[in-house]
C-alpha cells in the first residue's frame, strides 16, 4: 500500500528552515515589549518600546536563528539530518522568548497601574509574536525533515 501521503522534498524542507532562521533572526531587531503612559486629562500619552536585541534573550534569539539557518543551508548541501537539527535552535529559542516574558527582571514585573487620570500599561510588541511564530516554525520545519522509518 503506497503512502498518501506527500513527502516533502530535501531541498523544499531545507530552504524553509533557512527562510525561517533568517526571519527568527531578523524578529530579534523588532520591538518586544513597550510600556505605554496615558494622562486622560490631555488626551495625551507617550509609549516606549524595548528592542529584542536590547535584552541578553533577544540577541540569544538572534544567534538561535542563525544557527538554525546554518543549519538549513547545510542540510541543503549535506542531508537531511543536518536540517533535522535546526529544530534545537528553534525550540531553543521559543524557551527563550517564553522565559524573556516570566523573567522577574523583565515586563513581568512590571503592574499596571490606573489612577484614573494617568494610566500606565506595560505590554508585548507584535514582534515578540513574530519571535514566538518564527521559531516555532522552524521547529516544525526541521522536524520535517527527519527521517522517516519505512514500514
Amino acid at each position: 500500500m503506497a503512502d498518501t501521503l506527500a513527502r516533502p522534498s530535501r531541498r523544499g524542507v531545507a530552504v524553509a528552515v533557512i527562510l525561517a532562521g533568517m526571519l527568527l533572526a531578523l524578529t530579534a531587531l523588532l520591538p518586544w515589549a513597550g510600556v505605554d503612559a496615558r494622562l486622560e486629562a490631555l488626551g495625551a500619552g507617550i509609549s516606549q518600546d524595548v528592542r529584542g536585541v536590547d535584552d541578553p534573550f533577544g540577541v540569544y534569539t538572534l544567534v538561535a536563528g542563525l544557527a538554525a539557518a546554518a543549519l538549513g543551508v547545510a542540510g541543503l548541501l549535506r542531508g537531511r539530518l543536518l536540517t533535522a537539527l535546526a529544530a534545537l535552535p528553534g525550540l531553543a529559542a521559543a524557551v527563550l522568548l517564553v522565559v524573556y516574558v516570566a523573567d522577574a527582571r523583565g515586563i513581568a514585573d512590571r503592574v499596571s497601574v490606573d489612577l484614573g487620570v494617568l494610566s500606565i500599561e506595560p505590554g508585548l510588541r507584535p514582534g515578540w509574536y513574530a519571535a514566538l511564530g518564527a521559531a516555532l516554525a522552524v521547529t516544525a520545519l526541521a522536524l520535517l525533515a527527519l527521517p522517516r522509518p519505512r514500514a
